[in-house]
């Protein structure tokens, strides 16, 4: 999912503007190593003819567009290229301080980037896109960008639809029906080319596009998913990284490349779903939901019930109603929205919970794009168990712990394991001691999405990186967020490479140097002041 730091507060800002292999020659088949040098080389000569933006990308004048060419197959140079939409912002400040392009990927996989250049609006950005161009792009598959389908949009369900936390082994056999017939659509309208929608392949397109922006190197800020890109871009491409930022970094270890990743995030969601509720019992005085967390799960319960029996417009059941609470465990600024809406229902007014979850009545063309996109990836990166009673046994055992988000997340993926198309091994994302440039990690300890286990672990496996920690806090990316202090490290590192002195690491026997450092975390939202806000910012 994108950063929600960034990516929220340009949903704002939009609406106000109308995986041990150690050297590259082994990390890569030699074909695709050369397909992809022969890509970039061709792209530097090609450039970008940047020009007004189309009207689909929804974006004002000041942003301009291009398209960038990439092999669909990197093994086969020389055949069918597919566009990557591209957008930019130019650098505001004087020609002499400008550092080159800054190239950001949001994460997902599925979610397009082309926003990026409007954080040159936003006063946390101000500084940084005064040096640089801020650059964005619609990865391979997403967008415009030779896009992946699975289904046809007028099919996808609009809702209500059931979230059982147990589910019954009728349920389930009804979900493997839909996953099967998920990955038979995404094999059937995507055609033979949907096996080379994968990571590896998502790394070297931003060989490419460093190469079509005419910089020498890579500076590259990932948020998400885009820290893997990022991790295996800089294992595959050390030596043409310049600066790089990863932001909620994922765990990059092969083996949990992605069934076990998704686990643990799930588990991790339980976490962050308490954090909420203790929010809310905190502010009972405010949404009547309960003086304790176990009371707000009991109003959250009750209300679910109560759509399971009469869905809230016809179109909000207990799915809709868990998908808007998902958000509050990505990002609190949707704490007090969230809140809100679930006491208005339970008192009798189901119309702002209708307005926040409620899948729209006509689907865009493009609808079901990014869950494409990130099936096609997920699925095509790594084995998966194909047996669904491995899925059974290891998700019943994790939802007696962490009901709130484990089914649900599994459906999500049970398409992958009865993917057809061809899987990709795992690239061991690790670097030796002086061979990449230090790199920058961002992180908040209680991270859902992301848990926080997979910030260390890639901070370990990355020689000479540094490591910000937000303390307390779980906002899923935290660049350019709410946090100055976090803030400051990203500025220091991107406009002058910075980063936190290194210390003593007394948790290993040899008391290894490394770079770390601590932020507060952000203040909580204020219900209060956030509600007033409300009325005069649209819910996001």
């Amino acid at each position: 999912m994108p950063s929600p730091a960034l990516y929220g507060a340009l949903t704002a800002l939009l609406f106000a503007s109308s995986l041990p292999l150690t050297s590259p020659a082994r990390d890569a088949p030699p074909s695709e190593a050369r397909g992809t040098g022969l890509a970039a080389r061709r792209a530097a000569a090609e450039g970008i003819a940047w020009a007004a933006c189309p009207a689909a990308e929804q974006l004002p004048p000041s942003v301009l567009c291009g398209t960038v060419r990439v092999p669909l197959d990197y093994a086969d140079p020389e055949g069918r290229r597919i566009p990557l939409t591209v957008s930019r912002a130019p650098a505001s400040g004087p020609a002499a301080e400008r550092q080159g392009a800054l190239l950001f990927n949001p994460g997902g996989p599925g979610a397009s980037s082309t926003y990026f250049p409007l954080a040159a609006g936003l006063p946390e950005w101000k500084r940084i896109s005064a040096s640089y161009d801020l650059v964005g792009y619609a990865p391979r598959g997403v967008g415009r960008s030779a896009p992946v389908s699975c289904e046809d949009p007028a099919g996808r369900a609009t809702g209500p639809t059931p979230a059982p936390t147990s589910p019954s082994e009728t349920y389930k056999k009804e979900r493997i029906a839909r996953a099967q017939t998920y990955a038979e659509g995404c094999a059937r309208r995507t055609g033979a080319g949907l096996r080379h929608y994968h990571s590896l392949n998502n790394a070297r397109d931003l060989e490419v596009l460093r190469a079509a922006l005419g910089e020498p190197r890579l500076t590259y800020l990932g948020a998400s998913y885009g820290t893997y890109i990022g991790g295996l871009y800089a294992t595959l491409f050390p030596h043409r990284v310049r600066r790089m930022v990863l932001d909620a970094p994922v765990d990059p270890t092969p083996s949990k490349v992605w069934y076990g990743n998704n686990l643990a995030q799930s588990e991790a969601f339980e976490g962050r779903w308490l954090d909420f509720r203790t929010w809310v019992a905190k502010h009972d005085a405010v949404y009547g939901l309960g003086a304790t967390a176990r009371a707000v799960a009991t109003s959250y319960d009750r209300a679910r019930a109560a759509l399971a029996a009469r869905p809230a417009g016809g179109r909000v059941g207990p799915g809709q109603l868990h998908g808007a609470m998902l958000a509050a465990g990505y990002d609190d600024r949707f704490w007090p929205s969230r809140a809100a809406a679930l006491s208005a229902y339970l008192k009798g007014d189901p119309e702002p919970l209708v307005a926040q979850a409620a899948p729209p009545a006509d689907p865009a063309p493009d609808a079901g794009n990014g869950r494409a996109v990130y099936t096609a990836v997920e699925c095509n990166d790594a084995p998966w168990p194909e047996e669904f009673a491995v899925w059974d046994r290891d998700n019943t055992a994790l939802a007696r712990r962490a009901p709130f988000e484990t089914w649900d997340n599994a459906w999500m993926n049970l398409p992958c394991a009865y993917w057809k198309a061809p899987r990709q091994r795992p690239l061991d994302v690790r670097t030796g001691p002086g061979v990449l440039p230090p790199v920058l990690i961002l992180a908040a300890e209680r991270d859902a999405a992301t848990p926080y286990a997979g910030a260390l672990e890639l901070h370990r496996r990355l020689a000479g990186s540094a490591l910000v920690t937000e303390r307390g806090a779980g906002t899923h990316g935290i660049a350019g967020g709410p946090n100055a202090c976090v803030n400051g490290y990203l500025e220091d590192y991107l406009l002058g490479g910075a980063l936190p002195r290194p210390s003593l690491d007394d948790s290993t026997p040899e008391m290894t140097p490394v770079r770390r450092a601590s932020c507060a975390p952000h203040p909580e939202p204020d219900p209060v002041s956030l509600e007033r806000g409300a009325a005069k910012t649209p819910a996001v």
